[in-house]
Formats: C-alpha cells, structure tokens, sequence
C-alpha cells in the first residue's frame, strides 16, 4: 500500500500520545471558551457600562466593534496558520485578546472600551479558528468527532453562563472584571500551547501573503455586518447610508472573487466552492447561523416583556435549549467517531430545528412557562446535531495542508449568517411591534405608557392590567410569527444536506514533514497519529488511501 515516494506511517495508540492529546485539548477548550464567553458576557452588563462611562449612544459599537473584527480576522488565520503554521500564530492571537482585555478593563470612556473589544475581536477571532484547526492537525478525523462535540458544549456553556457572569459582575465586583477574568485563563492557554502543541514547521520557504484578497474581504465584510447591525435601527433601510453600504458589499465582492482568481496563495480558494460537501455544509451553516442566532437575539426580549421575569431569570430559562443543545453536541460527536456514520445527523438535527421553530410560533401570553422552555430544548437538541458536525465535514473534504483556510471559510459564512439573522428577526419584529402597538393601543392608553420606544419590563409590569395586556399582546403576535417565517429556510438547509456525500472518516494523519521537536509520538501528538477506533474489529481499515501534496490520508469505510 506505500511507495518509496510515500511519507512513513506512524500510526500510535501510545497511552502518553493520548494523554498529550487530551491535556493539549484541555488548554484549546479553554481558549474556546474564552471567544465564546466574550461574545455574550456583555449582554447583560451594557446597561451599567455605558451609563458609567456615559456613552448610551454608542452602546451598539461594543458589540459590533468585537464581532466585526473577529468575522475579518477568521479567515486570515485560518490561510496565515495553512502558510506559516498554527503554533505561534495561536499563541499571537490569544496574546492580542488578552492585550484587548487589559485596555477594555482599564478603560475611562466609551471609546478606549470600543478600541479594546475591538483589539479582543482581531485575537477572538483566531482563537476558535485555530483551535479548531489544531484539533485537525492532532487527532484523524474519525476521532475528531467526540472533539469536536465538546466544542459544541462550550457554545452552549458560554450562551448561558456569558450573560449571567456578566450581570453578576456588574451586580458585585464590577463589570470590568469581565476583562480581568481572561488574563489567568489566557495565560493558561498559552502555557498549555507552548509546552504541549508541537506542530510541523514551515518548510516551503516564505509564504506568499494574498493582501489584496483580505483588504477586499475586510471591506466586503465590514459592510455587510454594518448592514446588518445598522439597518431597521439607527439607519431606515432605504437611507444612503444603506443602500451605500450595500453597494460597496456587493463591489467589493466581485473584486474580491477576480482576485482570489489570480492569487498565488488565495485567502479563501475558489477551488473550494466545487466541493460539492463544502458547498452543502457551508450554504446548511449560514442558514443555522440565520436560525440560530435569529432566535436567540430575541428571546430574552420576549421572555422579560411577556412572561415579566427579570434578566436573570430571562438568561436561567434559556438553560434548556443551552443545556439540550450541550448534551446533543456531546452525544453527536461520540455517535460519529464510534460508528464513522455522520449525515444523518445535521440532517435530523435541521428537522428538529425545523420543528422547534415552528412550535415557537404558536406561542401565547398565556402559555406555560415549562412548555415554553421545551419549545427551546426542542430548537438546542436540532443545533447541538448540526453545528459541529458541519465543521467535521468541511474538515474531512480537505487535506490538512488546506484545513485552516476550509475551517475559516466555513466558520466565516456562519458567522455572515448570524449576523443577518439577527438583522433580518430584529427588522421584522420591531416593525410588527411598532405597526401592533400603534392600532391596539386607544389613545388613552399610549398617552399613559409613554413613549413606547422608552419601554421595558419594569414599566410594563406596573402599568394597568388592560393597557399591559395589550402591549404583551402585540410583543407576543410580533416576534411569534417570525420563527415561522424561518421553518422553510431550515428545510431549504435540511435538503441541501441530502445531499451531501458520506465519504468515510481519515483514521491517521501522515505528514513528511519535519516537527518542532524529535520523533518521540508520546512527544510529536502531530506527526501522524492514529488514535485506535473503539470497534476496532468492526471498522477494518481498507486500502483506500487519497494523496494531495504532504498528506497521506488512510480512511476506513463506516
């Protein structure tokens, strides 16, 4: 089965190879849950933060500042750690997050906070990004799926535990420890990285650095985010403002694809788009994106203003989607790495997604709370089916000399997706809620409840029982009907994952390249191992083996 031309196996189930493996994971996790938290720990704290430092009116940037730079900086690390290696570039973006944290933690008005969630956005958003890749380079992709489960878990861990750190933070120590807490935790993450990730050098030279495709990105990019962010809300759709923004998304666009055309080294290759399972996965984790993030925007909106909790208690009935989704996550990816099987789970899980918005839409004031919070379990066991196992497609299809641009690529229009999700649910709610409340409130009534863009669910709950049940009336009828709008946007994505190709699971990673240190594969965890499949005498290795540049990938049918 090898040549004279082939690189030699090294195929290892050493107990100090796996040991390395796992505590190496350990420092990745945290370093997800770093990016993770970051994204949602603010949630609750904005409010406290901007009346500090007096800047409510650029409160949307906290937010905007950190996943636009993140969304441009994902696949820049992604192409960069494919070039040069993964390795120092990890340990480089962790360091800019913490360096973002310090200045956002000391910062003494609203724009040194912005310029350091900004500064946390260019590490953040090499952190998920690397590790996901890293865990491409150490374990064979039909190990991976039990990995890539736990990452899932973090997900869901950090979208409850983010908004409540946040607020207990604010409520006692003081927001800024929302920054202090990712010093210790970084440090750890790159101690980790430093003493156990070794990883394969750079050995063709100086890399050839496509500037013109991510100056083009960048800028495509940042004008579809501020789009999304700024349409329906600070800007009418039909301003200049935004149809400029769209314009110069478009423009830069189509020059971004002529130049990635005739790039030596192209940010996102085109060559990647006539992968028929890159296509399907990537187009199915936009539209999750959309679900997903369309979904979570608003529900804790809803669930002040219509069942009158407060934002904690908002944030704890959040746990059993998070908490479904964490358990599905987990189960789904040791389903994959013990049976090799994968497609049929982000293909029930976009059914069950499917399912669980549509339930949402019936909705009612009135409705149980527990039944409400099993809609939601419904909606996180579909996401906890789908999401990972994406990435572990887009993984699979590729070499691993290309899995940090194909992971960025895929990350990158997931995140597109979230960002017009939640545009496109905050558009059509607050359009619904301004058109309802302007009929069903008589006159009498909106002149007692103020100016209704000045409401929240305090006042609400101490106006008149008629004039509160008209106004939860109206949030209820305005955002319920809108997770029935995105029930055939789920199915367009369930049948684009019919399609998708079951090609078998890479059992080893074999590379000719030379490593950072010795050969010992209790020491070297990247160079070529082969974690032994739990069902071993069910799952024969075949003679199936796929060569592109370096890469030698042994695979076994499922």
């Amino acid at each position: 089965m090898t040549t004279t031309n082939e690189p030699s196996v090294t195929t290892t189930s050493d107990p100090a190879a796996k040991r390395t493996i796992l505590l190496l994971f350990a420092g990745l996790m945290i370093t997800m849950l770093l990016s993770a938290l970051d994204q949602t720990i603010f949630s609750t704290a904005l409010p406290t933060i901007v009346g500090e430092l007096d800047g409510v009116n650029h409160m949307l940037w906290v937010t905007t500042a950190y996943i636009l730079a993140s969304t441009i900086m994902m696949p820049v690390y992604g192409k960069l750690g494919d070039l040069i290696g993964r390795k120092g570039l990890f340990i480089g973006a962790i360091s800019v997050f913490m360096i973002g944290s310090v200045v956002g933690g000391l910062a003494p008005d609203m724009t040194w906070l912005i310029v350091g969630r900004a500064v946390q956005g260019i590490g953040g958003g090499g952190l998920m990004i690397l590790s996901q890749a890293i865990i491409a380079d150490v374990v064979p992709a039909r190990e991976r799926g039990r990995y890539m489960g736990a990452i899932g878990g973090v997900f869901a861990l950090a979208s409850v535990a983010g908004p409540l750190l946040g607020g207990w933070f604010t409520e006692s120590i003081g927001w800024r420890w929302a920054f202090w807490m990712n010093l210790p935790l970084g440090a750890l993450a790159i101690f980790a990285a430093v003493m156990l990730l070794k990883l394969p050098k750079n050995t063709k030279g100086k890399p050839t650095i496509d500037v013109a495709g991510m100056v083009l990105l960048a800028i495509a990019s940042t004008a579809i985010v501020l789009v999304t962010t700024w349409g329906g809300t600070q800007y009418d759709w039909d301003s200049l403002i935004i149809i400029g923004m769209i314009a110069l998304a478009i423009v830069a666009s189509v020059a971004f694809v002529l130049v990635e055309r005739a790039a030596a080294e192209p940010i996102m290759p085109l060559h990647m788009f006539r992968e028929r399972n890159f296509v399907l996965t990537t187009g199915s984790g936009l539209i999750t994106g959309i679900a997903m993030f369309g979904a979570l925007a608003y529900m804790p909106t809803y669930l002040q203003m219509v069942t009158g909790v407060n934002a904690t208690q908002a944030g704890f009935l959040m746990i059993p989607m998070m908490g479904a989704m964490l358990v599905t996550s987990v189960v789904a990816g040791q389903l994959v790495s013990r049976t090799g099987r994968y497609k049929w789970l982000p293909l029930t899980g976009s059914f069950v997604i499917a399912t669980g918005l549509a339930l949402l839409s019936t909705m009612t004031p009135d409705l149980p709370i527990w039944i409400l919070c099993s809609y939601l379990a419904i909606m996180g066991l579909g996401l906890g089916m789908n999401m990972q196992i994406l990435v572990l497609i887009v993984q699979n299809t590729f070499p691993n000399s290309q899995v940090g641009t194909a992971t960025s690529s895929n990350n990158y229009f997931r995140q597109i997706g979230a960002s017009i999700g939640t545009a496109v649910v905050g558009s059509l709610f607050v359009a619904r809620l301004t058109d309802l409340l302007t009929t069903r409130l008589p006159a009498a009534a909106a002149g007692a409840t103020g100016d209704t863009n000045s409401l929240t669910p305090a006042a609400v709950r101490d106006l008149p029982d008629e004039v509160r049940e008209i106004i939860v009336g109206a949030y209820n009828d305005a955002l319920a009907p809108v997770f029935l709008y995105m029930v055939p946007l789920v199915l367009i994505s369930a049948i684009l994952l019919a399609f998708v190709k079951e090609v078998p699971l890479a059992t080893t990673i074999e590379r000719d390249e030379p490593t950072d240190s010795g050969d010992n594969p209790s020491d070297v965890v990247a160079d070529a191992v082969a974690v032994d499949a739990p069902d071993a005498e069910s799952h024969e290795l075949t003679n199936v083996t796929e060569h592109s540049g370096p890469i030698s990938i042994i695979r076994s049918q499922p």
